[in-house]
């Protein structure tokens, strides 16, 4: 209960928060002399509309608030419909793109773009249904952005993954949370890529090692065995040798830690990571586009070489993608989505994407327990997950803190939680 407390408090107060700040930029800004005012106007749109599609997403209807908090007359707001705060974030974030500059994000001194502004609404139309403008904007990023996916230099330690795993700034990257030594560091981190036994091989390093994030061996079976993401030192591991001291960690009961969540010189050398979280990458933009374009117009040889580009990349057997984009285009147009969807599973099981995935498609991925690579899809109301539980209804969104309905008594709590 506390967890889950402090998790939705947090969430809520820090959200708003933004919001109110964004409000206030955009209510005074065109009183202020100043250059660049429309690309600040456009950051302001987008923060705005970022956290309130967190907000929708996690709580449904939401109050829905586009003035600053100034004094406190009308602070005892109702929660709004969910479709009329999805339509203030359409809004906001069509003003963002057309505010914002069209360039990359490290070339924009690590400040939203255009094409951050059109990754965040494509996944609000692809949340609605609405493909085809999702599909516009998924083009534009994918075909004029100058964003492009990391090349393997080889297949081991220079592979794709570990080159997003220990660089910044690559062209792959199209927005991500900066981190700085000096600022802003990463926490505790970098330690998440071990369990608890890593204390002992890193002596005078972090003190606390959690494993946060545990990949068990069922969902691993995602990767068919000749995928580059499966395999050990890319996006996981199970043993580590200390270069320093030649000491040698085994994951104590043979479950996947996160390797791409390893900051090396942090763990052996300062302490302090710096390493930047990845919000978008261009391969979600070729997966979300080829899933979008199939979703109005079939499977075309567009969407069947967006899909192929990323599946190039992690194959170990040297396909090329113009060869997988052949065989993709014999899918039915059902099974073309579904690989769609499998890929982002692949591609991003470290990057907190799946959730959403279930959620927008109202489908639960059924991993097979013996066959590698197979996938099929379930409703995701009834489905059972890997810790045994089912999914419900109410489970869809979480509890309004009961902190903020004890603060407003205008606000109602979601179903099947309790108000007090």
């Amino acid at each position: 209960h506390l967890t889950c407390t402090n998790q939705s408090n947090n969430t809520w107060r820090y959200a708003y928060q933004v919001i109110n700040r964004a409000n206030g930029v955009l209510k005074y800004i065109d009183e202020i002399e100043m250059s660049d005012k429309e690309k600040y106007k456009g950051e302001a749109q987008f923060f705005r509309a970022l956290n309130y599609f967190y907000l929708v997403k996690f709580f449904g209807d939401v109050p829905l608030i586009t003035e600053p908090t100034e004094n406190m007359d009308n602070v005892f707001v109702t929660r709004d419909t969910e479709e009329n705060v999805l339509n203030l974030i359409v809004s906001d974030l069509k003003g963002a793109v057309a505010n914002l500059p069209a360039t990359m994000y490290a070339a924009n001194g690590h400040r939203i773009t255009k094409y951050a502004a059109e990754m965040v609404l494509a996944d609000v139309y692809m949340r609605i249904g609405q493909y085809g403008e999702a599909a516009t904007l998924l083009k534009d990023v994918v075909n004029n952005s100058g964003h492009a996916l990391t090349a393997n230099d080889d297949l081991a330690e220079n592979s794709a993954f570990n080159i997003l795993r220990q660089n910044d700034d690559l062209p792959e990257v199209i927005w991500a949370h900066e981190y700085d030594g000096s600022i802003s560091n990463t926490g505790n981190m970098p330690t998440h890529a071990f369990d608890g036994d890593a204390e002992q091989i890193f002596p005078g390093s972090y003190t606390l090692w959690v494993r946060t994030f545990g990949v068990n061996d069922r969902f691993l079976n995602v990767y068919p065995a000749n995928d580059l993401r499966i395999q050990p030192n890319q996006f996981f591991h199970w043993t580590y040798t200390n270069p320093n001291n030649g000491l040698t960690w085994t994951s104590k009961d043979g479950t996947a830690c996160n390797w791409y969540w390893f900051d090396e010189k942090a763990v052996l050398e300062t302490k302090i990571g710096t390493k930047d979280w990845n919000f978008y990458r261009y391969a979600e933009a070729l997966l979300s586009a080829a899933e979008c374009i199939a979703q109005t117009e079939g499977v075309t040889a567009e969407a069947a070489g967006y899909l192929a580009k990323v599946q190039a990349r992690a194959n170990m057997e040297g396909k090329s993608a113009t060869a997988i984009a052949t065989e993709l285009q014999t899918l039915s147009k059902e099974a073309f989505i579904e690989a769609c969807w499998t890929e982002r599973l692949r591609e991003m099981p470290l990057e907190m994407k799946m959730w959403d995935l279930c959620v927008r498609t109202g489908k639960f991925p059924d991993i097979s327990s013996t066959t590698k690579g197979q996938v099929t899809y379930v409703n995701l109301i009834g489905a059972t997950n890997g810790s045994g539980a089912t999914f419900k209804a109410t489970d869809m969104y979480w509890p309004i803190p009961i902190d903020e309905i004890q603060r407003n008594p205008n606000l109602t709590q979601n179903d099947g939680y309790a108000a007090q």
